[in-house]
């Protein structure tokens, strides 16, 4: 894994992705979380493949700008460019465009964690 890798993902906006229906608001746009969550499949696309059996990443900071709304039946497309890898720590460049602008961007976090141990963590929380 190293800097300048990129990934993306896609969406049709649809009624089921605006505000109302994921109660983020009432205009019927794309939903704030639905970006996020596009802009998250655009980092995991960019370095979920390449790392370690047993190992996934999971996303701990996210600090995004709405800045433009998209309506139903507009294609968006988030994308994801490693900026640099410290221990543990994959830090990303992120933003999201529909056919006609820049919708969104910012910075994205993920730490990758052992499945395994992690899920046991998880478990243990349960538990006590």
């Amino acid at each position: 894994m190293k800097p300048g890798l990129t990934g993306s993902a896609e969406l049709l906006v649809a009624e089921e992705h605006t505000a109302p229906r994921v109660g983020s608001g009432k205009v019927h746009v794309l939903a704030t979380p639905v970006m996020i969550n596009l802009i998250e499949a655009a980092a995991l696309e960019a370095v979920e493949r390449l790392l370690p059996p047993g190992h996934q990443s999971l996303g701990t900071v996210l600090n995004v700008r709405h800045i433009a709304a998209t309506p139903v039946g507009m294609r968006v497309r988030a994308s994801a460019e490693v900026l640099r890898i410290e221990g543990r720590t994959i830090y990303f460049r992120v933003e999201a465009r529909d056919e006609k602008e820049l919708i969104g961007d910012g910075a994205h976090e993920r730490v990758v964690v052992n499945v395994e141990k992690f899920a046991a963590r998880v478990r243990r929380k349960l538990a006590q």
